[in-house]
C-alpha cells in the first residue's frame, strides 16, 4: 500500500507541468505631452500567443503564424483593444486613437505585437480613469502592467479600473503596488515556495545515527528556522537589489536553471544528507533566487521618480509573503515532528515529489 502510494506521487510530480514565472503578461507604455490637453502616446505590447486565443492569426493552418498574416489582422486587433480600453476624465470619455502600423517585440523570448495607442483627455491635470479588461476572460492570473506618465500601475482581473492623478504624488500608490507584486510573486513562484517548504521539511528533525527524529525543543526549531530564513532573505536582497539596479546582469536562462538545481538539491539533500548545516548553502542558492525576483521586476519596470523605493517595497513584498508561508508551514511541521509516519513517509515522499518536479523543470530549462 505504502509503495503504491509512493509510486502514485512520484508519477503525479513527473506529469505535473509548473510554470515559475512566465505568465500572461501585457505591458500599456504611455508618455505624457506637454500641451493644454492630457496627450498620452505610446503603445499596448501583447504577446501573440495569447491574442491568438481571441484573433485567429493562422490563416492558412499551418500551424506557424506569420507577421503578414499578424498584420493581416490589424483592424481586428484594434478593434478588440477599442473594446477592452478606456479612458474617463471629469465623467467624459476620452479619445483614444490607433494611428500607425504594428511592430514586434520580445519579452522572455516570446513574441509581442505592438500596437500603437493615443489617448487625448480635455485636461492636462485632471485625474484619469483608466480600465482594462482584456484577456481577462481567458486567464484569470493575466495582468497589465503600466506606466503611464510617472504612475506605475498592474491590471489583473480584480483591479481593472484604476485613478492616476497627475497633480498627486504616486508615492503611496507606487510603494503599495511594489509591495502587492512583491508578495504576489513569491506565492505563485512555485519554484521559490518549493525550495523553502524543502528546506522546512527538516528544520524540524535531526539526524541521530543515519536516522531522522523530531527535534523536542521549540526554541532549537525557531533558532535553526531563523538563521536559514533569515540566510535567504539576505542572500536574495542582495542579488535582487543589485540586479534591479543593472550592477549585475545575469543570464536569466543560467538563473532560472540555477534556481531548478536548488530545489532539487534541498529536496535529495532530505532524504540523503550531504549536509546537515544548511545556513551558508542557503546563501548561495538565495544569491540565485534574488536574481529570479529582479527578472519580474525588471519586467514591471521601475517606478521612474522612485526607483530605489520600488526596490525596497517590491523586496519588502517578498519578505512579507514568505512570512505568510512559514507562519502556515512551520506550525504544522512541529506538530507533526515526532511521528513516525512523518520522518519515514510524509518527509521522504514529499522531498521525492520535490525533487521530480524539480527535474523537470532543470530539463526544460537546459
Amino acid at each position: 500500500m505504502k509503495q503504491s502510494l509512493l509510486i502514485a506521487l512520484m508519477l503525479f510530480a513527473c506529469s505535473f507541468t509548473l510554470k515559475a514565472h512566465q505568465l500572461s503578461t501585457a505591458y500599456l507604455n504611455l508618455e505624457a505631452d506637454s500641451t493644454e490637453q492630457l496627450k498620452l502616446s505610446g503603445s499596448w505590447q501583447v504577446a501573440v500567443g495569447d491574442l491568438e486565443q481571441k484573433i485567429p492569426f493562422d490563416l492558412n493552418q499551418d500551424n506557424v503564424i506569420t507577421w503578414q498574416e499578424i498584420k493581416t489582422k490589424q483592424p481586428a486587433i484594434i478593434s478588440y483593444l477599442s473594446k477592452h480600453l478606456s479612458t474617463v476624465q471629469s465623467a467624459e470619455p476620452c479619445l483614444l486613437s490607433y494611428n500607425g502600423e504594428l511592430k514586434v517585440d520580445s519579452h522572455f523570448n516570446q513574441s509581442y505585437i505592438d500596437v500603437p495607442v493615443q489617448i487625448v483627455c480635455p485636461s492636462a491635470s485632471a485625474a484619469i480613469t483608466l480600465k482594462y479588461t482584456a484577456l481577462f476572460d481567458i486567464d484569470s492570473n493575466h495582468k497589465a502592467i503600466a506606466a503611464v506618465a510617472n504612475s506605475s500601475r498592474v491590471f489583473s482581473q480584480n483591479k481593472q479600473a484604476q485613478v492616476i492623478n497627475f497633480n498627486k504624488s504616486s508615492y503611496s500608490d507606487t510603494f503599495t503596488e511594489y509591495v502587492y507584486q512583491g508578495v504576489l510573486h513569491i506565492w505563485m513562484g512555485v519554484d521559490h515556495i518549493l525550495f523553502l517548504v524543502a528546506l522546512l521539511l527538516t528544520c524540524v528533525l535531526v539526524r541521530n545515527d543515519k536516522r531522522w527524529q523530531g527535534i523536542n525543543s521549540k526554541k532549537k526549531i525557531a533558532v535553526d528556522t531563523a538563521w536559514i530564513i533569515t540566510a535567504f532573505t539576505l542572500a536574495h536582497s542582495i542579488t535582487l537589489t543589485a540586479t534591479a539596479l543593472e550592477l549585475v546582469s545575469p543570464n536569466s536562462r543560467w538563473v532560472e536553471l540555477g534556481i531548478a538545481i536548488s530545489v532539487l538539491f534541498a529536496a535529495l539533500n532530505n532524504i540523503w544528507p550531504l549536509i546537515v548545516r544548511l545556513g551558508w548553502v542557503t546563501f548561495a542558492f538565495g544569491l540565485l533566487h534574488g536574481m529570479g525576483f529582479a527578472s519580474v521586476l525588471g519586467e514591471l519596470g521601475l517606478s521612474s521618480n522612485y526607483q530605489l523605493m520600488s526596490i525596497l517595497a517590491f523586496n519588502l513584498g517578498v519578505e512579507l509573503g514568505q512570512l505568510a508561508i512559514l507562519a502556515v508551514c512551520l506550525p504544522l511541521l512541529i506538530a507533526m515532528r515526532n511521528y513516525d509516519w512523518y520522518k519515514k513517509w510524509v518527509m521522504p515522499v514529499g522531498s521525492v515529489a520535490i525533487a521530480l518536479i524539480a527535474l523537470q523543470w532543470s530539463i526544460e530549462r537546459f
